[in-house]
């Protein structure tokens, strides 16, 4: 890599971790608390209201069939509304928070389902509340399940943030667009792909590292 690209390549992956980590913070913050509510409102479950969970069920949907690419676009008032402005790495997270809340929560609404209906029915018989049920029972038991699936939500998040940079977001996909393909240097796309898969393998090592030892089993 020239010495001209890694000040640029540097300030790229700040731009890079700094889009995806917060995104994911944000984006974890309202995902789970989803997800519990998809889980808890089925029919049958503690907060049985069928046709709540319909309509979140709906809206959930909707938005995961949306392209990232074109959510990115699509949003672009509401992002300029939210933070002053559409371009941006502060900008391309408000796609990225959006398009990773609705996939978070059916992944943790995937994993509460593997939770025993046992250990569920026990704790109702001891008179525990449906808060109780859900912070001492459902979450504890599916954690480990729980942070594999925000793994792989993370790492998709690094792709859709290279994306984003693509069109103004910032980052490793700016920098491989602007210097790599632009300007006829596949020194700089090479660079930024390698740096990305390390990026990738880092993620998914921590995150089984960390599923791991929450699993008890």
């Amino acid at each position: 890599m020239p010495a001209d690209m890694m000040p640029l390549l540097s300030k790229a992956l700040g731009e890079t971790i700094y889009m995806v980590f917060v995104s994911m913070a944000i984006a974890t913050a309202i995902g789970v608390p989803l997800g519990v509510l998809l889980h808890t409102t089925e029919t049958g479950q503690i907060l049985a209201a069928p046709v709540f969970n319909r309509a979140i069920s709906t809206v959930v949907n909707t938005i995961r069939s949306i392209p990232f690419i074109i959510l990115l676009v699509a949003i672009i008032p509401f992002t300029r509304l939210i933070v002053g402005s559409a371009i941006g790495t502060t900008a391309a997270m408000v796609p990225l928070v959006i398009a990773a809340v609705p996939f978070i929560g059916r992944q943790v609404e995937t994993s509460l389902k593997e939770v025993p209906s046992g250990l569920i029915e026990a704790a109702e018989s001891m008179g525990a509340s449906p808060a109780q049920i859900v912070w001492r029972v459902l979450l504890p038991e599916a954690m480990p399940s729980i942070v594999a699936q925000l793994t792989t939500t993370l790492i998709a998040l690094v792709g859709e943030s290279a994306m984003a940079g693509a069109v103004g977001g910032g980052g490793l996909g700016d920098l491989a667009i602007r210097y790599g393909y632009q300007r006829f240097r596949p020194e700089v796309m090479v660079a930024t792909v390698i740096i990305l898969v390390i990026l990738v393998q880092a993620v998914q090592f921590v995150g089984n590292r960390i599923a791991a030892r929450l699993d008890k089993r």
